[in-house]
């Protein structure tokens, strides 16, 4: 039985759908809050729908219950329901289900976690180094994980593509491991099973490494239109940073710094390794600018 945490997000229900195309057992994590469509999805791919929160250990306990292996998306980030925070989720909800796993004798345990940029300290990175640390005592995998191009280039941060319009933050020059999201949950799903990834952590971003630049550069030759640009100075994002008043707004700033300074990561030892096919920004673009043009 594989428990997957955050199964009704972006990530985990990708995760919970490709697990179940295997034929694995799988039991996903829902609140009573959870959109009815979404768990409805979950129930029709044959996932044990389990009900529970992070920031309830008894529920936690009882949905670790006969489970073998576990991998938890959740964060408060992208949806965030009353009483949701770093600290109650990202943080102190991961460590009790960490505690729950340790206590249920799982055997394995995926984590996604994120790319934190060097030299800046935030709520949200130092939650996931915490939760990270928590688990050198199992048999861990940590996924970090670099910017997924479904957030980062998508029009809710500022890249619009539809209307050829593109929000830099920073210079735009420091060449970024794009990845989609849907890689990330087929990682994890590969983790489970390859010796490989077996009490390690996983740097994990796409085919290759691009700056904000050419992948306006990209999206400008798919589209035959060129883009209008928005640069948010670095020295703003900075600003913004130090003057955050609470750890959310802390977190979001750290990330926007983050995406300014890049981050790119080799990926052939791990392609090799899992055998795992990348998507590239060529591709997305491609993707979402049909999507685009159909609907």
């Amino acid at each position: 039985m594989i428990l997957v945490v955050g199964a009704t997000g972006m990530l985990g229900s990708e995760i919970c759908q490709r697990l179940a195309q295997r034929g694995e057992t799988v039991r996903g994590l829902v609140r009573t809050t959870s959109s009815t469509e979404k768990v409805e999805l979950l129930r029709r791919a044959n996932v044990e729908v389990c009900i529970g929160d992070l920031k309830d250990p008894a529920s936690l306990a009882a949905a670790c219950r006969g489970v073998d292996e576990i991998i938890s998306t959740a964060s408060s980030t992208l949806s965030r329901q009353a009483g949701d925070s770093i600290e109650s989720v990202d943080e102190e909800g991961q460590l009790h289900l960490v505690e729950a796993a340790r206590a249920a004798a799982v055997s394995r345990f995926v984590f996604v976690s994120f790319r934190r940029p060097i030299g800046i300290s935030s709520p949200l990175g130092n939650a996931k180094a915490r939760v990270e640390n928590a688990l050198k005592d199992l048999n861990f995998t940590v996924i970090q994980a670099s910017w997924f191009m479904e957030v980062w280039l998508s029009p809710a941060l500022g890249f619009d593509y539809v209307n050829a319009a593109a929000r830099i933050y920073g210079p735009g020059t420091s060449p970024a491991s794009w990845v989609s999201f849907r890689d990330v949950a087929e990682i994890c799903v590969l983790a489970l099973r390859n010796p490989a990834a077996n009490r390690r952590t996983i740097e994990f971003g796409g085919p290759a490494a691009l700056s904000p630049l050419e992948v306006v550069a990209r999206f400008e030759k798919i589209s035959g239109k060129p883009f209008k640009t928005e640069f948010i100075p670095e020295e703003a994002l900075r600003v913004q940073f130090d003057e955050a008043t609470d750890s959310m707004q802390k977190s979001f700033a750290a990330l926007m710094l983050g995406y300014a300074s890049g981050d790119a990561i080799n990926m052939t030892r791990v392609r090799e390794e899992f055998g795992i096919e990348l998507t590239s920004v060529d591709q997305f673009a491609q993707s979402v600018l049909e999507h685009a043009s159909t609907t």
